[in-house]
């Protein structure tokens, strides 16, 4: 059975979830504040994009230099295709549950209840609790090198150096973390998705025209000629695909839907998808097309060589630069909200209103206290990117390819000989083959990578 933290939250969430405006005394207020359920489809849908589609796709093209035109396109729908699967099916398992008088908010309550087990509570709110503060630590880092970039190259001699941008940054997102809810965050959002796409047409048109270019090396799209190097280079690229179409939040945007949920899910998950196809097809496509087996792991970087002229408009890039950064402050409040929750049902009353003294105290200490030590790491382990590597590859993998299918097969129970139960439990031993090696492989990378660590560096490692 689950342990007595998973009975006392579903207990608070009856109360909680209700569809009162106001909740009950004793009431969960990680459930009440934080996980407020007023939100409509296409609220989910902004969160949702907003969890998937970030500055990440900047690495697809890299992802299909690893296996070519064919098996990375091929590999790229595959994925798109499997994480649809996974996260509806994750949907239905909720609606399901909702449906018998369960309606579960959290990730772990939901596993928990599912699956029967206290380990299984424990582990997925700490592999949760893990992906979400190591993407709010890459999240600022990699706000403060949108920054150091365009700072840099309007002062190119300038006294700043990164760690005075993470303070900036950190600053920030402090004063934007005293939004009190998952649902308050809709608009910002909102506005996350259209800078998603704006700065993927950004950057796929300079590819387009650096395509043309004759200062952009000659295209060459082979693969390496040793083929264990093609066959690793092939599963590190999936490993890259399937921590890009990661998200490990599903439940916690779930539940921001007003009640009774059951349906809305598949419509936010297709208004994501078609954010998805058309941003990560895109930027694949034509940054492959452009560099071929000469891009680098951000195809902005390619865009702007080391040597050389840069290879598209510097106001161009400079926008797509201020896209990515602001893209980023989103990414960092919305994945901080299992963080938020964890904190506020502990420290915060219920009974009492979400902005008095007794809650607006600790909300204020507590949120500010979590971004300095985001702050910190991201300052003193510029090359937390190849960490969050290695913890994408166990975590996402567990969370986003692994649980799903086997929390509807657990739950709906198909038939053991059903198609549904046989693919499902393909999809479930497959994925977690492809975790093993992605976690080597990004084990791999820090190993080669070490020689460049140095804590408190002015520059991120790549």
């Amino acid at each position: 059975m689950a342990p007595a933290e998973f009975d006392a939250e579903a207990d608070a969430n009856g109360a909680g979830h209700a569809g009162k405006s106001q909740p009950a005394a004793g009431a969960d207020a990680g459930a009440a504040f934080v996980l407020e359920s007023k939100g409509t489809w296409w609220h989910a849908g902004f969160h949702l994009t907003t969890a998937i589609v970030g500055p990440t796709v900047l690495t697809l093209p890299y992802a299909l230099r690893g296996m070519g035109w064919a098996l990375g396109l091929v590999a790229l729908s595959v994925m798109a295709a499997v994480t649809f699967y996974e996260y509806s099916l994750m949907s239905r398992v909720l609606d399901h549950c909702e449906a018998r008088g369960r309606r579960h908010i959290r990730f772990r309550e939901l596993a928990a209840d599912v699956l029967g087990s206290g380990w299984m509570f424990y582990f997925v709110v700490t592999v949760q609790t893990a992906i979400n503060t190591g993407v709010s630590i890459g999240a600022i880092l990699l706000a403060a090198d949108c920054l150091e970039i365009m700072y840099t190259s309007l002062a190119p001699n300038g006294p700043l150096k990164l760690y005075h941008f993470i303070i900036i940054v950190a600053v920030v997102l402090a004063f934007l973390s005293q939004l009190p809810s998952f649902h308050s965050l809709r608009h910002i959002n909102f506005v996350s998705l259209l800078l998603s796409l704006g700065y993927t047409i950004l950057v796929s048109a300079a590819c387009i025209r650096a395509g043309f270019s004759i200062n952009v090396p000659a295209k060459d799209y082979s693969l390496s000629t040793s083929k264990s190097e093609q066959t690793f280079n092939a599963f590190l690229s999936i490993s890259i695909l399937a921590s890009v179409f990661g998200n490990g939040i599903l439940p916690e945007i779930q539940a921001t839907l007003a009640p009774p949920a059951a349906g809305k899910m598949m419509k936010a998950l297709v208004l994501c998808y078609s954010v998805i196809v058309f941003t990560f097809f895109l930027s694949s496509i034509t940054g492959y097309w452009a560099f071929g087996s000469h891009v680098q792991s951000n195809v902005l970087k390619s865009l702007m060589p080391d040597s050389g002229p840069s290879l598209a408009p510097t106001w161009l890039l400079g926008v797509a630069v201020l896209f990515v950064l602001l893209q980023l402050l989103a990414i960092g409040l919305v994945y901080s909200q299992v963080a938020y929750e964890i904190m506020e049902k502990s420290s915060a009353d219920a009974a009492r209103g979400r902005f008095s003294r007794r809650n607006l105290v600790p909300r204020l200490l507590l949120r500010t206290l979590y971004l300095a030590f985001c702050a910190l790491m991201a300052a003193m382990l510029p090359f937390f990117g190849d960490i969050v590597g290695v913890v994408g590859a166990v975590g996402f993998i567990p969370l986003d390819f692994v649980l799903p299918v086997l929390m509807y097969n657990m739950a709906l129970a198909p038939p053991k000989r059903s198609p549904v139960f046989i693919v499902n439990t393909a999809v479930m031993v497959v994925f977690a083959g492809v975790g093993a090696i992605g976690a080597f492989a990004s084990t791999r990378k820090l190993v080669l990578d070490a020689g460049q660590f140095k804590l408190f560096s002015n520059s991120v490692v790549d």
